[in-house]
């Protein structure tokens, strides 16, 4: 199996949740090795996808440098591991990546026009050999090792428009467009308010996010899913797994997970070396990881 990058360049333009304003997106192919590369246009910063290079995980997972930084990159960086793409750059215009519709199925779209092409060099990824958990209070995230890689969240909120929710999802390209892709980011109403009074926010709408008011969905059209709190959740997840730097081959589990513990956790699993490998990927090997990387 051998690592991947786009066939083409494609470019899209969207609405920066915080500012409001149009951001223009550009995904070029890059060379075997290279990882998921970064780059301001406006101010010539440029750095990698890399737990890293995290800087803020209070509202998104914001990553950067001392140039530059950009936000909320979560959402794309989800659909580019659903997708299985090991190298690819991301050249973007602003401080923000834009929000599109509130899910990553946008990005999904832009992966989807690009095409995916092999390179001549073998994938690598990050197999699990020992549970590590990170907790926070009774929040908790971690991950475990598994032959068949899942990701297992729970979220609790007092509001009846969410109450308890729990979602397994079996990882694969396939499940993530049909079961994850779509389910949008969701905030509360009094959130919002205060986010544009302190002047954020301000791209944020109906369009691109679910508002709860107390226990209603102010949302005309309804949810996409029954249970679409906790599948973005999910979403969420998988893009902060990823600034690991590789796939993760292993089991997800979290009660009430957030930016911040995935970030933790991403630190507490390079902190103990035994409780990974990183496996390059043979020949003889395909069959065992093949419905998980397709």
């Amino acid at each position: 199996m051998k690592q991947t990058t786009i066939c083409k360049a494609v470019e899209n333009t969207g609405i920066g949740l915080h500012k409001g304003l149009p951001i223009k997106i550009r995904l070029e192919p890059l060379e075997a090795d290279s990882g998921i590369v970064f780059e301001r246009s406006d101010v010539g910063a440029v750095f990698k996808a890399s737990y890293e290079n995290v800087i803020d995980t209070q509202m998104a997972t914001v990553i950067g440098n001392e140039k530059g930084s950009i936000s909320t990159v979560e959402h794309l960086l989800s659909a580019i591991s659903a997708y299985g793409i090991d190298n690819i750059k991301i050249i973007i215009n602003a401080n923000e990546a834009p929000v599109l519709d509130g899910s990553s199925i946008g990005f999904c779209s832009m992966l989807d026009e690009a095409g995916i092409k092999e390179l001549d060099a073998k994938k690598k990824i990050m197999v699990i050999k020992k549970e590590v958990i990170v907790k926070d209070g009774d929040k908790y995230v971690k991950l475990m090792p598994t032959s068949s890689p899942k990701l297992d969240f729970t979220i609790k909120f007092d509001s009846k428009a969410i109450g308890t929710q729990q979602y397994i999802f079996h990882f694969n390209k396939k499940n993530y467009v049909e079961q994850i892709a779509s389910a949008r980011t969701f905030g509360f109403l009094k959130d919002v308010e205060a986010l544009k009074k302190a002047n954020l926010g301000l791209g944020g709408s109906l369009e691109n996010a679910v508002v709860i008011d107390g226990d209603e969905i102010l949302n005309p059209e309804g949810l996409r899913y029954e249970d679409e709190f906790v599948r973005h959740k999910i979403l969420d997840a998988i893009g902060d797994l990823s600034l690991l730097g590789y796939r993760v081959f292993g089991d997800y589990e979290s009660f009430a997970g957030s930016h911040k513990l995935n970030h933790l956790l991403t630190k507490e699993i390079i902190n103990n070396p035994s409780a990974y490998e990183i496996v390059e990927i043979e020949k003889a090997d395909v069959e065992v990881y093949e419905k998980v990387l397709a």
